[in-house]
């Protein structure tokens, strides 16, 4: 039977042990760090070299260059004309929902003028070069292709740079196909943190970009962590997570498939459940026992849920969504009546999935939204990755003489009070009439 742990918002000494279900430990592990910070340096020392070097070692895949390991756009066109039409057709369905839902992200230029004739104003334009890292091998995942080339596109980047490892030479098809589908301009099957290092300094062969996203292993995760700076990152994102908030009016068999959702992902995954319903929540983890046996990846389900997962009853539902604002998940299911306008009392969640029919699986694949969000409770000051994440501002400042007069006075004293007085003098000079 499955060890998995039972809480009430009534029991003594509930807050500590959900503080404790919640605690993740971030901190990177010092050998990864020491790995990637030495395969980093011989990237950047030695380009082409040591990401073929690492990608023999590590992919057991040999070249003799790396261009050699770069796919061409008809390898691309190929994998996806090859692929079984209901394949193919729901492939290009989820890239055009969250092509269409990406659009309405765009950021526009403004400006506004002053009555002395200043303008003052904000001008967006796109990242010139990014690079999405996706996984290879049996952890493939060409919706994660969808998520982070679409609204990169979307935002208007001019170069989409894919790095895949192929382990022993393995290739996942749809996601060479969802790379085609997306517009990737290239494609290189490399990976780990020499691809990450690749993209991030460039090399003879991969250009340097100036953006990192997409997920990975703890050895990618740890390369992304170091680059940053260097180029920009997505996020470093934790283990998955669900919380589920519902009013025990859901079929349980939903509600425990749900669940597994995430914890299939890994067995450091965090699926949640929130209920008033006690004798509920028991139909619950007897459709979780009933259920688990049938999965394919039923031993990482299990040892997520005896890890990281918890059944919990609330007084109602009100406390269920003081206890969601604490707990920031990454994916939030209200599975209970008018969930819409429990939503509007979330402040704190990367996706909130509204109503019974509305499961996360949707959002992961086809809904439209982004399925890269924020984990670890960072939703409480991050959000989805999204178009903006591939746009930058720039402030417009045009000053009139009459302007300059006004500004000039404002900014001098200012400066003259902060002892800068090249500062103060450059304003002055501006002055027409002092």
């Amino acid at each position: 039977m499955l060890k998995l742990r039972r809480f009430s918002t009534q029991d003594a000494g509930f807050s500590a042990a959900l503080e404790a279900l919640l605690a993740f430990e971030g901190a990177q592990d010092a050998s990864i760090d020491a790995t990637v910070a030495d395969i980093l340096a011989q990237v950047k020392r030695r380009g082409d070299a040591a990401v073929l070097e690492y990608t023999a070692k590590f992919d057991r895949l040999e070249a003799k260059s790396l261009p050699e390991l770069e796919l061409s756009k008809a390898k691309l066109a190929a994998a996806f004309a090859a692929l079984a039409p209901d394949a193919k057709a729901a492939l290009q369905a989820a890239a055009e929902r969250v092509r269409v839902y990406h659009e309405r992200q765009v950021q526009q230029s403004w400006s506004y003028t002053e009555a002395d004739g200043t303008l003052l104003g904000q001008q967006v334009t796109p990242l010139d070069r990014v690079g999405l890292y996706v996984p290879g091998g049996k952890a493939a995942y060409p919706s994660s292709v969808l998520m982070n080339a679409i609204p990169a596109k979307v935002a208007g980047v001019q170069e989409l740079i894919m790095v895949v490892p192929t382990p022993g030479g393995m290739v996942n098809e749809l996601v060479l196909a969802a790379a085609h589908v997306c517009g990737v301009d290239r494609v290189f099957t490399i990976g780990g943190a020499q691809a990450v290092g690749a993209l991030a300094y460039g090399t003879e062969t991969v250009p340097q970009v100036d953006k990192i996203v997409g997920p990975g292993n703890a050895y990618v995760a740890a390369a992304k962590r170091r680059v940053f700076g260097v180029v920009g990152i997505d996020m470093v994102a934790g283990p998955s997570e669900i919380l589920v908030i519902t009013d025990g009016k859901t079929d349980p068999d939903w509600i425990a498939m749900d669940l597994f959702s995430q914890a299939e992902h890994d067995e450091l995954a965090q699926s949640i459940l929130l209920c008033p319903d006690r004798a509920y929540i028991e139909q619950v983890a007897a459709s979780i026992e009933k259920l688990l046996p049938a999965m394919p990846r039923k031993e990482v389900i299990s040892a997520s849920l005896s890890g990281r997962g918890a059944l919990i009853q609330v007084r109602d539902l009100d406390e269920a969504i003081r206890i969601a604002n604490q707990i920031a998940p990454e994916h939030l299911e209200l599975s209970l009546d008018q969930a819409e306008a429990w939503a509007k009392k979330i402040k704190h969640a990367g996706a909130i999935f509204m109503g019974r029919m509305t499961c996360e699986a949707l959002g992961d694949y086809c809904a439209g939204p982004n399925h890269v969000l924020p984990t670890s409770r960072t939703a409480r000051f991050s959000s989805p990755l999204g178009v903006y994440d591939f746009q930058k501002r720039s402030s417009l400042i045009h000053v009139s003489s009459e302007g300059a007069n006004t500004l000039g006075k404002i900014a001098a004293t200012l400066a003259y009070g902060e002892g800068l007085q090249a500062h103060a003098k450059s304003a002055e000079y501006r002055i027409t009439h002092r």
